[in-house]
């Protein structure tokens, strides 16, 4: 085996290697080094350095390959130092020597050895197994500080103060608001409902009386062909306005108030303040309707051209 092969052996051991009449390679502890840049780990590891001063044998290299090879130390050291000549014959002649898993050496225009070290091989044995590698980005969630911001565009379910105390996490008040407007749906439907069918049964009650005058005024009346007039007594029941587009729920009514005055400037003539909810928050509308279908109408026009967080409100 060449010269190179057993600096290698020794590199793992040892932390300086010379070889005769040429120079030592040094090697130096390196800690593990994160790449913030591109998120890649290096483990702890030695650097290869060499120094062309140090040409001295100090017997390390020469007994280690003797007694490798079953040889003499005279002999294995004059092999080495003809190994030593070859090398400095190269790099005289203007050529690069390559040692395998160690580096690359040559010569500058000053006559000085330069000297590439190998990253291939990582000589400390502590981080036998270990590998560089590249981590995805750790991604964490920033939550907001500022809450009276945000009151001025999202209404919110839950106090501030409440939210310091709990653990929701943001899907949970986005499920809450599916929720509600789910019922407020459901709710909507089965008042149209009972409206559609007390209509109904109002005509079916009517027409009722109307064919038993007819029949009366058939078999009773000595001109067939003159029927009394009918007098039938309606009673409309007015209703109020249970039906109310929400733009903003408050914690604080000067909010409120400022929502108000913000949608008279911005056309919504009938929008008001309809007082508190069940979580104490100050509600606002853009309208209220009578008649649901108006109001649904109403709302998905809101939803669509000003703001997609309005939602409708129906009171019994």
């Amino acid at each position: 085996m060449g010269t190179d092969h057993y600096i290698q052996e020794l590199l793992y051991r040892y932390n300086c290697v010379v070889v005769p009449e040429f120079g030592a390679f040094l090697t130096q502890m390196k800690s593990a080094v994160i790449h913030k840049s591109t998120n890649a780990f290096s483990p702890p590891s030695k650097i290869i350095s060499f120094n062309e001063q140090l040409i001295s044998n100090d017997g390390l290299l020469v007994s280690y390959m003797a007694n490798a090879e079953g040889v003499s130390y005279e002999e294995m050291l004059k092999k080495t130092l003809e190994s030593a000549k070859v090398w400095r014959k190269k790099l005289k002649i203007g050529e690069r020597l390559e040692l395998p898993n160690i580096g690359e050496l040559w010569l500058n225009r000053e006559g000085k050895i330069q000297f590439q070290p190998s990253y291939k091989v990582n000589y400390l044995t502590s981080s036998f197994g270990l590998s560089s590698f590249v981590s995805l980005p750790v991604t964490r969630e920033v939550l907001k500080e500022t809450v009276t911001e945000l009151e001025e565009k999202i209404p919110f379910i839950i106090t501030p103060e409440q939210r310091k105390r709990s653990n929701f996490r943001p899907y949970l008040k986005y499920a809450a608001i599916i929720l509600l407007a789910l019922s407020t749906g459901l709710t909507g439907f089965r008042f149209y409902n009972e409206t559609t069918v007390n209509q109904q049964l109002a005509r079916e009650d009517a027409q009722e009386v109307v064919s038993k005058n007819i029949q009366e005024a058939t078999f009773f009346n000595a001109d067939p062909m003159v029927l009394p007039a009918l007098e039938l007594e309606v009673t409309k029941k007015v209703v109020g306005r249970q039906h109310h587009i929400i733009a903003g729920a408050f914690r604080m009514q000067k909010n409120a108030e400022k929502k108000v005055k913000q949608l008279h400037r911005r056309g919504f003539d009938e929008a008001t303040y309809i007082g508190t909810n069940a979580y104490g928050l100050h509600q606002v509308t853009y309208a209220s309707f009578t008649d649901p279908k108006e109001a649904l109408t109403t709302l998905r026009k809101i939803k669509r051209t000003i703001s997609s967080d309005a939602w409708l409100l129906s009171t019994k």
